[in-house]
């Protein structure tokens, strides 16, 4: 099986993980993600942010927290962690922290509302590089548009009370 037809396939995995344990509503959060290394899965997460009252409770947290449980060690070297949503500031330095070398993600930023970016308007992009991490990779828009289908988008009108970054 080929890179592309990898990223689809763990993709659909995460973006099944959101569906079934958070369900299709934006309000609902359904951000999921997956860590794999050498072609396993070693950890996975969705947001949880609102049921455990914890601002760091990120589906890319989660996942990495479970990965290092299953390996025994907070580094994860060489592993992908796959993402349903462009990974925030946060989670992109855990990411580095726990040593993955590869990031791929479903839904940009331009793809859904901005309150799920931090206002400043920093990338995922601009993290890597200030990190000086010329060892981990970001690959963006992998089933992209059925990602983006999970979150409000750019033009949505959302209830103030429903947005955690504004």
């Amino acid at each position: 099986m080929n890179i592309a037809a990898t990223d689809d396939a763990w993709m659909a995995r995460a973006i099944a993980l959101a569906i079934r344990e958070k369900g299709d509503d934006p309000a609902n959060t359904p951000i999921a993600a997956l860590v794999v290394r050498q072609g396993r899965l070693v950890g996975a997460g969705v947001n949880r942010t609102a049921e455990h009252c914890d601002a760091t409770a990120h589906a890319e947290v989660e996942a990495l927290r479970a990965a290092g449980h299953e390996v025994g060690d907070m580094k994860i070297d060489g592993a992908t962690l796959y993402t349903t949503l462009q990974p925030c500031g946060m989670c992109t330095m855990a990411a580095i922290w726990a040593g993955i070398t590869r990031i791929v993600y479903g839904a940009g930023r331009d793809q859904v509302h901005k309150m799920y970016f931090e206002d400043r308007h920093l990338s995922t992009v601009d993290y890597i590089r200030d990190a000086f991490k010329d060892d981990l990779t970001l690959e963006g828009g992998v089933a992209a548009h059925a990602c983006a289908r999970l979150y409000y988008g750019p033009h949505d009108k959302v209830p103030d009370e429903q947005q955690a970054n504004t």
